[in-house]
C-alpha cells in the first residue's frame, strides 16, 4: 500500500507504508524529525561503500592491460573481499578508460592520415614541379 501523505504539489506520496500503517517513514507523525534525520544520516553512511584496506595499484598504459583489472575484481567479488558496489564502480570506470583509449587511437590514427595525405601531396606536387622543369 502506498503512503497517505499528500505532498504540497497536490501528489500523493509513492512510497511504500510502514507494515501495518497508513504512512511511509518518513511521512509517518508518530516518528520524530530528529528520528527520521537520524537515519537519514545513517542509512546515508550505510550507502557509501569505501575500501577497508587499499587496493594495489595498477598500471593500465594500453586497453589490454584492463583484463588485468578485470580478472582482479571479479576474484575479489567471489572471494567477499570486495564489496559489489565498488566492483561496479571499477567496471564503469574501466568502461569509461577503455573508451578513453579508443577516442585517442582514433585519432591518433586521424593524425597520420592527415599527415599521409599532406606528404602525398607535397610529393605530387614536387612531381609536378620535376615535371614542368623537363
Amino acid at each position: 500500500m502506498k503512503c497517505k501523505h499528500i505532498k504540497q504539489n497536490g501528489e500523493q506520496c509513492k512510497a511504500n507504508t510502514m507494515k501495518g500503517l497508513e504512512y511511509c517513514y518518513l511521512h509517518n507523525p508518530k516518528i520524530s524529525e530528529e528520528e527520521k534525520k537520524e537515519a537519514s544520516k545513517k542509512g546515508g553512511l550505510n550507502r557509501a561503500k569505501t575500501i577497508k584496506q587499499p587496493l594495489p595499484s595498477l598500471v593500465i598504459k594500453e586497453p589490454g592491460d584492463t583484463v588485468t583489472l578485470l580478472i582482479d575484481t571479479i576474484n575479489r567479488v567471489r572471494a567477499g573481499e570486495l564489496d559489489i558496489k565498488v566492483a561496479n564502480c571499477l567496471g564503469f570506470l574501466t568502461e569509461r578508460l577503455l573508451k578513453a583509449f579508443e577516442i585517442t587511437k582514433e585519432k591518433e590514427t586521424d593524425k597520420k592520415i592527415e599527415i599521409k595525405i599532406e606528404v602525398d601531396k607535397q610529393i605530387k606536387k614536387l612531381g609536378e614541379e620535376k615535371e614542368s622543369d623537363n
